[in-house]
């Protein structure tokens, strides 16, 4: 597990920009898994202006989110595929049919995983995995006691995610409870996983992701189990850290490493 700390979400976007770039220009058909929420919001900022102004091609890319609400149509405001089509696809030069949200609406739901998981296998698996981080550690819609080993599947959304994603939902508007979510072991898959956060209210549960055991309690702590994740933090959420020093200190040896001596070391494939 890689630690990289920034002094504000904007450079923490450009990095995590220049590393999808990275990938997408060594493979143009790369595999992408894509996550949604306001923390990756800066690099799909960042990766649109990009293609307007450097010619960053998405052509050959494919896209798997990680998951979508159970109970909401794609063209629902609060959909996560509305999300992705306003946020990035709409803006970018990627094929539609490329780029794959679970279907919450599917007439039986549990029958959505499996065919998901098919299709990634089909793609030839996720190359890189953009991931984001809940205040109770969860990855995708993985809550807390979520099995290591699980697949994507329909899972319950504690009582604290609710709350967290209320903000998103009219008083009187429909709040789904359950959503349909890659699981652990899916993401553990992916050959290479990026996974950023913002800001102190997640500083707790990166403390946790990062230096605590490796604990279903915490679904994000799996990623200690993974060769190739990068954690990429701003000071507020890399705020609880022990080891903070040491992080920045690896990361500027690391720096210089892969700079004198295997400056693609980053892509995955």
């Amino acid at each position: 597990m890689e630690v990289l700390i920034f002094p504000d979400a904007q450079s923490l976007a450009c990095k995590s920009a220049d590393l999808v770039e990275s990938q997408i220009k060594t493979f143009p058909d790369s595999v992408i898994g894509l996550a949604t929420g306001s923390t990756p919001l800066g690099l799909y900022e960042e990766l649109i202006r990009r293609h307007n102004e450097n010619d960053l091609s998405f052509t050959g890319v494919k896209t798997f989110n990680l998951d979508e609400y159970v109970g909401i149509p794609a063209n629902h405001p609060q959909s996560y595929r509305t999300f992705m089509d306003d946020n990035f696809f709409c803006k970018i030069n990627i094929d539609s049919s490329n780029t794959q949200v679970p279907n919450g609406m599917a007439e039986n739901p549990l029958d959505v995983g499996p065919a998901y998981e098919k299709m990634i296998e089909k793609a030839g698996g996720i190359d890189l995995q953009v991931l984001g981080v809940g205040t109770d550690g969860h990855i995708g819609f993985n809550e807390p006691t979520s099995s290591l080993g699980s697949m994507t599947r329909v899972k319950t959304l504690t009582k604290q995610t609710i709350e967290d994603n209320s903000r998103f939902f009219k008083p009187d508007e429909f709040q789904p409870k359950l959503a349909i979510t890659m699981g652990i072991k899916t993401i553990l898959d992916a050959r290479r996983i990026l996974l950023l956060a913002l800001g102190e209210n997640k500083a707790e549960a990166v403390k946790d992701m990062i230096e605590g055991p490796l604990s279903s309690m915490c679904p994000a702590s799996a990623l200690q189990l993974h060769q190739r994740t990068t954690i990429l933090l701003d000071e507020p959420a890399a705020s609880k850290l022990s080891l903070k020093g040491y992080y920045k200190f690896v990361g500027e040896m690391q720096d210089d490493l892969v700079r004198k001596h295997r400056p693609s070391d980053w892509i995955s494939r």
